[in-house]
C-alpha cells in the first residue's frame, strides 16, 4: 500500500521512543475527496481543539497521484497512522468516500481493529471528535460527540 499523502497535517505514527501516536486515545482520520479539504479540516479541528496534547489525526484525501477522489490506500494508512489501540473514528465528506470506507470495513483486514465510520458532518463532527479524543474519550464517546454535531443549528 502507497503511503503517499498521509501525515499531510496528520501525525506519523510514532513518538521518539517507537510508542505508538495517541497514548492509547483514539485516533481521527478525516476522508475527501479533495486533499486540500481533508487537511484544511484537520488543520481547523487541531486549532479549535485548543492545542496542547492532542488525539492523533491524519487527512486522507484526494487520489493517490493528486486530484479529486478517494483512495481506498490512503485511507488505510492514514488509520493505522493514528491508531493507538483505542480505536479510530473515521469521518467522510461525500458518498464514495463512504463507500470506500464501507468496503475497507467489510475485507476486514485493511483497517485497524476497533475502526469505525462515525456517520457525523464533517467539518463540525471532526472538531467535537478531536476534542472528546483529546479529552480521553472513548471510541462511542467520540463517535456520539460528533454525531451530535448534527444538532448544531446555524439560525
Amino acid at each position: 500500500m502507497s503511503g503517499e499523502g498521509i501525515g499531510r497535517g496528520g501525525t506519523n505514527g510514532e513518538g521518539p521512543s517507537g510508542e505508538r501516536a495517541g497514548g492509547g486515545r483514539v485516533g481521527i482520520v478525516l476522508v475527501s475527496h479533495s486533499a486540500a479539504v481533508a487537511d484544511a479540516v484537520a488543520a481547523l479541528a487541531r486549532g479549535l481543539a485548543g492545542g496542547g496534547d492532542l488525539a492523533p489525526v491524519a487527512a486522507a484525501g484526494g487520489a493517490p497521484g493528486g486530484g479529486l477522489g478517494t483512495s481506498a490506500d490512503l485511507i488505510a494508512s492514514a488509520a493505522k497512522d493514528v491508531d493507538g489501540g483505542a480505536g479510530v473514528a473515521i469521518l467522510v465528506d461525500l458518498g464514495s468516500a463512504v463507500l470506500t470506507v464501507k468496503a475497507l470495513l467489510a475485507e476486514g483486514d485493511e483497517l485497524p481493529e476497533g475502526a469505525r465510520l462515525v456517520d457525523a458532518p464533517f467539518v463540525e463532527g471532526a472538531v467535537a471528535a478531536l476534542v472528546t479524543a483529546s479529552a480521553g474519550g472513548d471510541l462511542d464517546a467520540v463517535a456520539a460527540a460528533a454525531s451530535e454535531a448534527y444538532a448544531y443549528r446555524k439560525e
